[in-house]
């Protein structure tokens, strides 16, 4: 007979002595809210408004001093809501629960207490090594806000944020065409008499979808270019309008850009977002045509694309401009930031009902499904695949 293969040890698999779960009751919560420290990140992970609600609550909030800044939220509206204000980080960071837009940096780890619960984003393209191995040594746990999934099956962060990239694509688009800003002088609008300006979207997803949306009430004619049928049908339906939608054949393709005035790149990937306008087809569009790559926080869609930052915006190929930013959003940090505090104040406050974290995940699939670290065991296996790190199933250690 083959030796059987099993994930428990033969002490496990001995009859246990039975015991009866005890129903945890609402706890109290104590949240800290440091300063973001990323290279222009604004944004901030709580409004004063969504403090006020904890509060009322019964759960603590400690925030650092000029957190909410960014935003244009200051110290004493987080003060007036009932969160206490320090400039003291070390004492941020103590707390159990530590909230983040970005990842905390491996030496803001250092300031974390053992088991606490870390929620913020996950960015697994951007981390190393380093970074889940100073998670396990503190025993933390943590959740990927971008991997949280609502009731219907989505991931509510990342479509609040896609659905600003979206819309601020087009917004970015029409104040680089404006002669203030070294455009060709275009308006992005539908006056009499002025052919309306010709904008080309490369995916129908929900940044495609929220791009459509800006540009269609603004006035310009778009071309939506996705391979999936089921998404372009969607997004005609969604727009309550038959607008122009291809899928990506390069005839078809190149001949839109010739005549775009803008054309926006909202092309997702596995690990990278694919390539698919080739420097000759920029070579071929209008001089003073704009490029807006969305997808170069995956790499980008368009071969000519290089990462620019909110100073230094743009680039030019071929006498095309391109604004290649990975972080859009954080350019309109109030709405993100309030975006983003939705998310995470219903969240927080059923934690807190559920009486903790491990109740909370136990009961809800969908917030156990951002669960990548618990108690300093790595529980994702993409994350495990990608840095060659051991992980256990998380359904293995939550019951």
């Amino acid at each position: 007979m083959s030796k059987t293969i099993s994930p428990f040890t033969k002490a496990q698999l001995i009859p246990q002595e039975e015991t009866l779960e005890i129903l945890k009751k609402k706890g109290d919560l104590y949240i800290g809210i440091p300063k973001e420290t990323h290279f222009q990140e604004k944004r901030v992970c709580l409004t004063p408004d969504a403090v006020s609600a904890l509060v009322s609550n019964g759960h603590r909030v400690m925030i650092e001093s000029g957190a909410g800044e960014g935003a244009n939220f200051k110290d004493k509206d987080y003060s007036e809501a009932g969160a206490e204000v320090t400039n003291d980080t070390a004492k941020v960071y103590s707390n159990p629960i530590i909230l983040k837009v970005e990842p905390p940096s491996v030496d803001e780890i250092k300031l974390i207490n053992p088991q606490t619960l870390l929620i913020s984003a996950l960015q697994l393209k951007t981390q190393s090594k380093k970074y889940f191995e100073a998670l396990a040594s503190k025993r933390i746990t943590a959740l990927a806000f971008e991997f949280i999934k609502d009731e219907e099956g989505t991931y509510p962060a990342v479509r609040a944020l896609s659905e600003i990239a979206g819309t601020a694509s087009i917004l970015i688009a029409s104040e680089l065409l404006s002669n203030v800003n070294g455009g060709n002088g275009l308006m992005m609008g539908n006056i009499s008499g002025v052919p309306p300006t010709e904008v080309v979207i490369i995916g129908a997803g929900t940044v495609g979808e929220f791009a459509a949306r800006s540009a269609i009430g603004l006035g310009a004619n778009i071309k939506v270019f996705d391979n999936s049928l089921t998404k372009l049908r969607r997004l005609q339906s969604i727009l309550g309008r038959n607008i122009y939608t291809s899928t990506l054949q390069p005839k078809n393709l190149i001949k839109a850009l010739k005549r775009c005035d803008v054309a926006i790149g909202a092309v997702r990937g596995t690990n990278r977002a694919p390539i698919i306008v080739t420097e000759n087809m920029v070579r071929n569009m209008k001089t003073g045509a704009v490029i807006i790559d969305v997808s170069i926080d995956m790499g980008g869609c368009f071969e000519t694309s290089e990462v620019t930052n909110h100073d230094q915006q743009t680039h030019e190929v071929h006498g095309v401009k391109h604004y290649c930013v990975p972080n859009i959003p954080a350019r309109y940090s109030r709405t993100a930031s309030v975006s983003i505090s939705n998310i995470f104040t219903p969240y927080l406050l059923k934690i807190a009902e559920d009486g903790g974290i491990e109740n909370a995940i136990r009961f809800d699939k969908g917030l156990k499904n951002g669960l990548y670290f618990y108690h300093g065991i790595l529980t994702n296996r993409s994350v495990a695949d990608w840095f060659g790190l051991d992980y256990s199933d998380a359904n293995l250690l939550i019951f």
